[in-house]
């Protein structure tokens, strides 16, 4: 694979952006300090998962570097429902805590879409909230799930406006496909939202000037379901083995299809990047609005 000055320019640098995210927020959180407000955000980690268990470490690091406080609740895996919802309780009445994440998945024996839905929404940093859901579709202030917010950056800064563009998503999650049309349709997109079994997806793809994937299928679509010059943005995690080795790869087959896009996120370093950076900055938008602030500038929806 060539590596010309193009072919770089082709590529959508989360790594980059999400440093250049967070650089923000830090900057808009020493100011609040100046004025005796300090964002805090509290992760709750039940059980042992090492996922799980990695990705909070690194919430914490990131959250302190940005100068936030940071409130890490790690409890057993056999803890109960009743002692899980009553330390949300407690999170909501902390004003020192403006965010509160629970981070998925859950142990099997605890109903996590009832934990999800008693964060007082205000706090809900990671969008799941069926009051945030209902806000987002009806175009109303909320606040936004990380992943699809942290597209929605980078597609802004890579278009500019995205007004008439024909934006195709692959894939209906509650957490990336369905918050993602309801961000492209406020900026006036055309959007469709596609699937696994969508009939002759290659060719819904192919009228695409925005392609979002997000079906969870290792290299699913190829460069030749891609529009020439249009942006892709591979939303996809998928582990696979390869030669012998375990590597990570997307849901668009990278190399064919940067030989067609205009831009591409690679994977790894592309979207992935922007969750935990987009979950400083949801935090820092809500600490703003608990204290009747403006909200901070490029860093909503």
């Amino acid at each position: 694979m060539s590596d010309s000055i193009t072919d770089r320019e082709a590529l959508i640098d989360g790594k980059a952006f999400s440093a250049d995210v967070r650089q923000r927020v830090a900057a808009q959180v020493a100011k609040l300090k100046e004025h005796g407000i300090t964002p805090g955000l509290a992760v709750v980690l039940v059980g042992e998962d090492p996922a799980s268990e990695v990705y909070v470490r690194n919430k914490g690091i990131q959250t302190r570097e940005a100068g936030m406080n940071s409130y890490e609740h790690k409890l057993p895996a056999d803890t109960t429902q009743e002692a899980l919802m009553a330390l949300v309780a407690q999170l909501n009445a902390d004003e020192a805590v403006h965010g509160i994440l629970v981070q998925l998945p859950l142990p099997g024996h605890l109903d996590a879409e009832a934990v999800l839905n008693a964060i007082e929404p205000a706090k809900d940093v990671d969008g799941f909230h069926i009051l945030n859901v209902g806000l987002l579709a009806t175009g109303q202030k909320a606040m936004v799930a990380c992943t699809p917010l942290g597209c929605l950056m980078m597609l802004r800064d890579r278009l500019g406006d995205l007004t008439g563009l024909n934006a195709v998503i692959v894939g209906r999650s509650n957490i990336v496909g369905k918050p993602m049309a309801q961000l492209l349709l406020r900026d006036s997109c055309t959007v469709t939202v596609a699937h696994s079994k969508t009939k002759d997806l290659g060719e819904v793809c192919r009228r695409a000037d925005i392609l979002i994937a997000a079906v969870g299928r290792p290299r699913m679509i190829p460069g030749d379901w891609i529009k020439p010059g249009a942006t892709v943005i591979d939303v996809g995690i998928n582990r696979i083995e390869e030669g012998g080795k375990t590597r990570l790869v997307g849901d668009v087959d990278f190399n064919s299809a940067r030989a067609v896009a205009g831009a591409i996120t690679p994977v790894p370093g592309g979207v992935g990047p922007m969750t935990i950076a987009c979950l400083l900055a949801n935090t820092l938008t809500a600490c703003c609005r608990a204290a009747g602030l403006p909200e901070p500038e490029g860093l909503t929806a």
